[in-house]
């Protein structure tokens, strides 16, 4: 804090900061070329000086102060040159010093302050030098303004007031994305790194925040609304209605029941919260609901089962039909069913590319979609990119396409057309763009129109492709250590009990396929949530009223494990492959 005391001192210390900054950038420019998309800075140079400041802790505390009640307000909104920039570039140094030691986020704040103070050439300018940041550099940067940001959305007081700084530091984060964005692809950051998944929000802050977010939508036109990447991904339903949307359906006949019972419902009552009974049991259970979501996409995405869709030559991906063998309304009550799945928050078996989620949020799908769909039509269209240029007339390729055994000329007005070295890039892009969008736009717009009678469009678009896929079908990073971590023991069981000893030595003993197999057993889902393995909380107890002849039981609503007390580890072993196994339950008997 400033005072008469210490003033002259404090002035000098901020003499001194200004110079080592100076010091520093003038010292790069022996080395490093500058230019409006360089900033000539070596940020190795400015860490080790403020490691070295951050070991004289009252030297730090005036810094602090000086750098946030001197520096940041004498700096200007339309600085001259690169160099002038610098300071934005060499602060975050600083704060990551500070934030390591629990500072207060106040001089973030200001720092954020001042750079959104700059004039949006100026800013352009800053933008450009992020841009060429390594990744590391960047990563470091974006974690620095995100632990700001952590620490005001966990603090008790942002329950009570819209605290201007998390606007401040949402719009830098902004910034930085776009500038994430237009580097090269060698030095780009995945968009998850924006991502605050170790943040544990208040429900309450995120409830009011998405209802004036959503006020705030309906005052601002689609194209005038920005994204930050910060979003969680609990934003569906904000406020469940009371009444139910049911389903009564029959094992036996799962796919035709379901599209029947929806084809003749109100489409309103699509947004309400899925209740499922099966073979006329009365019983209301999640386990219900998780278990349609389950074996109902599986069945519709088995090759061949459904006869919706195609897919790539290992069978392992799915498309939507060029020529479609079943109605096109089918189309449309498979994306209601995707959108219920999303809102209802069950993750589902949705074997399709990137591509497909791209499309959800109107982003132009690429070549890059196409080569994991099908890794060897891609590679035929790169070698077209990668041909020398005078030898690609040679090829004698056409502007043509057999796709789902349908040939199509590419350019209706000049059949035949050759693919030439000025053309080329055309070619592969109207390829691409056939695949993914003409050839299935009728049925994909049947879909979007299904999956956005159930989802809000404007908080769908709020993801990123990777994102929506994560929410939808999870994720495979699995962390077994975490689930064993924490798992919860109910009743006579506790962790050092000799059969839950035993139950883990059989789990480590398993395949990768069968603890996958566990881990569907135990939740109804056999992937990861998108915010990771810490969201499983598995709780065990015994099998009441069971003996060794007992395989072990699930209630997935609950991951909850009972498990029977037996004699042997091998007892143990057998019962427990046999219960995850492939062939067991109610829909297999």
């Amino acid at each position: 804090m400033l005072t008469a005391h210490n003033g002259s001192a404090i002035v000098r210390l901020a003499y001194e900061v200004i110079f080592v900054v100076q010091a520093i950038t003038f010292h790069c420019d022996k080395d490093y070329q500058t230019s409006p998309k360089q900033s000539g800075l070596d940020l190795s140079l400015v860490q080790g000086a403020f490691r070295k400041l951050a070991k004289k802790d009252k030297v730090l505390t005036e810094v602090e102060a000086v750098v946030q009640h001197a520096l940041l307000p004498s700096l200007y909104e339309e600085p001259i040159g690169v160099e002038s920039l610098r300071v934005y570039l060499v602060l975050p140094e600083l704060l990551r010093v500070l934030h390591k030691r629990h500072r207060r986020t106040d001089l973030t704040e200001a720092l954020a302050a001042a750079i959104l103070r700059l004039h949006p050439d100026k800013l352009q300018v800053l933008g450009d030098c992020w841009s060429s940041l390594k990744p590391s550099v960047m990563t470091k940067h974006i974690g620095m303004w995100k632990k700001a940001l952590s620490v005001i959305l966990i603090s008790e007081h942002i329950l009570h007031t819209r605290d201007h700084g998390v606007k401040h530091l949402l719009h830098v984060l902004g910034h930085l994305h776009r500038a994430n964005q237009k580097s090269g692809e060698t030095q780009t950051v995945p968009d998850s790194t924006f991502c605050m998944e170790e943040v544990h929000f208040n429900p309450i802050f995120l409830a009011e925040d998405v209802k004036l977010w959503r006020l705030w939508s309906k005052q601002n036109p689609p194209n005038n609304r920005q994204r930050t990447g910060m979003w969680p991904f609990n934003m569906f339903p904000v406020a469940a209605p009371a009444a139910s949307f049911e389903l009564r359906l029959k094992r036996a006949s799962l796919i035709e029941d379901t599209f029947q019972q929806l084809s003749v419902a109100c489409p309103s009552t699509f947004k309400r919260p899925l209740v499922v009974y099966f073979d006329e049991d009365a019983k209301l259970t999640d386990v219900y609901k998780r278990d349609f979501f389950l074996h109902l996409f599986k069945k519709l995405l088995v090759p061949g089962m459904s006869g919706m869709f195609m897919y790539n030559d290992n069978k392992t991906l799915a498309w939507f039909l060029a020529k479609p063998r079943v109605e096109e309304k089918r189309y449309f009550l498979f994306g209601v069913l995707c959108g219920m799945a999303l809102y209802n928050n069950n993750m589902v078996h949705l074997p399709f590319p990137m591509a497909f989620f791209k499309k959800l949020v109107n982003i132009k799908p690429s070549l890059e979609d196409l080569r994991e769909f099908s890794p060897i039509e891609a590679g035929s269209l790169q070698y077209i990119l990668d041909y020398p240029d005078d030898d690609v007339e040679n090829m004698d390729i056409t502007f043509s396409v057999v796709w789902d055994n349908v040939a199509v000329e590419l350019d209706p007005k000049e059949t035949g057309k050759l693919v030439t070295s000025a053309n080329k890039k055309e070619f592969v892009d109207t390829y691409v763009n056939y695949i993914f969008n003409q050839s299935v736009e009728k049925v994909f717009e049947e879909f979007r129109k299904g999956f956005f009678k159930v989802c809000d469009m404007d908080v769908v678009e709020f993801f990123q492709p990777e994102e929506l896929r994560g929410v939808m079908v999870g994720k495979e990073n699995f962390d077994w250590e975490t689930l064993k971590q924490n798992t919860v023991y109910e009743g006579e069981y506790h962790a050092g009990h000799p059969n839950i000893v035993t139950f883990w030595e059989v789990f480590e003993e398993l395949t990768e396929d069968q603890k996958k197999a566990f881990l569907l057993f135990l939740t109804g889902c056999g992937r990861v949530p998108i915010l990771g393995m810490n969201q499983i909380r598995m709780r065990v107890q015994i099998l009441l009223n069971s003996s060794e002849k007992h395989f072990p039981e699930a209630l997935t609503c609950h991951s909850l494990l009972q498990l029977p007390i037996y004699p042997s580890k091998e007892t143990l072993q057998s019962r427990l492959i046999e219960a995850v196994g492939p062939n067991r339950g109610l829909w297999n008997e």
